[in-house]
């Protein structure tokens, strides 16, 4: 495709969307990216949009039923655009559901511009450009023999995507190092949606780490549908493994904290496991899906792996960095999901103390196996199961942040509270904290500080620095 020439218009105005994975908001700052050089800006506002763009996932029923109610709303905004004389706006559906579902999207909402595919957004630029021109109904749901990330235009300096106003440092940032799955979970409609196993060279990461360091970034979470199975070339034509790149990672300049999601139990290996214990920046909260507590169900799901696998890997992390903690994610009520079998599930979140979890109910996904398996787990019974199992989830989570009143660790800060002497960090788990501070706030972000926990609100603690400190000058963050 030949190269865009940067409008000479007036910008116009961009609006997304995003659901799902934090692959998706990945996607969506690449995607803002390259469609710069058709003059496209982001606003906040999507009744003033030119471009509408919705980047959705496909994981579970209802996101693509939210889908067509947003895409309807989106069609009634056009017509008020219309109306008003502003000519029409175009409608664009990115992400796994449009993979999955390009032409049901292009049947039940005929008004939609473009459909478009994970591993076809390097292609985005030219489609906006054809239906600026008159083009509609455009699809393009195919899987290049190129890789994706090797299509895309490199990071710019200032990645600032997904940030309209501007005035907000970027210190945390994801990083797309691993693409597609070849797990084949009997319920998942990964491999269908973003395709085989793919994992970018290690100089391609280094560089793009760089620059979101060199942007501001202190905090980079690698993203990949199995990124523990991340083997990418190491420069010598050798596969490298996560916890060898994290080592790389790790010698980066101001980078300071490095986490990764979303992780398979089967790839968790001692290489990992003991990065976790030699490296101060590799953070010690991991999210690890178990997905159930039964062997059969376990199985059934063809996770690879079983319970005793999964706690000797909890076991041996914590073994060699003590201070770890897990979230994961849960379905119940999957296919010939037993009362025992969900009480096993009990038993697993109980035993490993899990600081946070995500439980959803089984829903089946067109094409997938577990789509035809027999024994369907009644309604009533998946709603039951769901609620004793978010109850614990929930007296787990609040006992571990309840733990931690009166603890000192360390925050890094990102952003302005909602008072003007306010600032707001994270933990190393992720956990938000408030902090008062004396002087411009704006100046502590960036900054990592021990902060002492002294009380807990609803979802965030409230803190105080360890001790008198001056915040620190760091070059990196000074705006030129």
């Amino acid at each position: 495709m030949p190269d865009l020439i940067p409008s000479q218009q007036p910008s116009k105005r961009l609006f997304v969307q995003t659901h799902g994975c934090q692959m998706n908001v990945y996607d969506s700052s690449r995607m803002v990216e390259l469609l710069e050089p058709l003059g496209y800006q982001l606003t906040e506002e999507a009744s003033q949009a030119d471009l509408l763009l919705l980047n959705s996932c496909h994981i579970r029923e209802k996101a693509s039923e939210k889908l067509f109610s947003e895409l309807g709303r989106w069609r009634d905004l056009r017509k008020d655009r219309i109306n008003q004389g502003h000519g029409r706006a175009l409608i664009a559906v990115a992400g796994c559901v449009a993979q999955a579902e390009g032409q049901e999207i292009l049947r039940r909402a005929p008004f939609v511009d473009i459909v478009v595919g994970p591993q076809s957004y390097p292609r985005l630029a030219a489609m906006v450009a054809k239906a600026e021109a008159g083009q509609r109904a455009l699809l393009d749901t195919e899987f290049p023999a190129e890789p994706k990330f090797d299509s895309l235009p490199a990071l710019r300096s200032d990645p600032t995507a997904l940030n309209p106003t501007g005035n907000v440092k970027n210190v945390s940032a994801f990083l797309a190092i691993q693409e597609g799955c070849d797990r084949f979970c009997s319920f998942c409609v990964v491999p269908f949606t973003r395709g085989a196993e793919y994992s970018r060279p290690v100089a391609d990461i280094v560089r793009e780490a760089k620059q979101l360091v060199a942007a501001g970034a202190r905090d980079i979470t690698l993203l990949g549908q199995n990124v523990n199975g991340w083997h990418g070339d190491d420069g010598n034509a050798r596969p490298s493994s996560l916890g060898r790149l994290a080592r790389i990672l790790a010698e980066i300049p101001n980078l300071k904290r490095i986490r990764y999601m979303t992780s398979h139990p089967s790839d968790v290996d001692m290489d990992l496991i003991i990065a976790h214990g030699e490296l101060p920046q590799l953070m010690p909260f991991l999210h690890l899906p178990v997905q159930s507590g039964s062997d059969s169900i376990l199985a059934a799901m063809n996770r690879s792996h079983s319970v005793a696998d999964f706690m000797r890997s909890v076991d041996l992390l914590r073994q060699h960095r003590p201070d770890m903690a897990f979230s994961s994610d849960f379905i119940v009520g999957f296919p010939g999901e037993s009362d025992a079998d969900f009480k096993a599930t009990l038993e697993l979140v109980r035993a490993v103390r899990f600081a946070q979890a995500y439980s959803f109910k089984y829903s089946p996904r067109p094409g997938t196996l577990a789509a035809s398996l027999p024994n369907p787990v009644e309604a009533h019974v998946q709603d039951e199961r769901l609620q004793e199992l978010q109850a614990l989830i929930q007296e787990l989570q609040d006992g571990f942040n309840d733990g931690m009143v009166g603890d000192t660790v360390p925050v890094l800060f990102e952003k302005e509270g909602r008072h003007s002497n306010q600032i707001v960090g994270k933990t190393p788990w992720l956990q938000p904290v408030v902090v008062e501070v004396a002087d411009d706030p704006d100046s502590w972000i960036g900054l990592e500080r021990n902060v002492t926990l002294e009380s807990r609100m609803v979802y965030s603690f409230k803190g105080q620095m360890a001790k008198a400190t001056t915040p620190e000058i760091d070059l990196q963050m000074v705006e030129s």
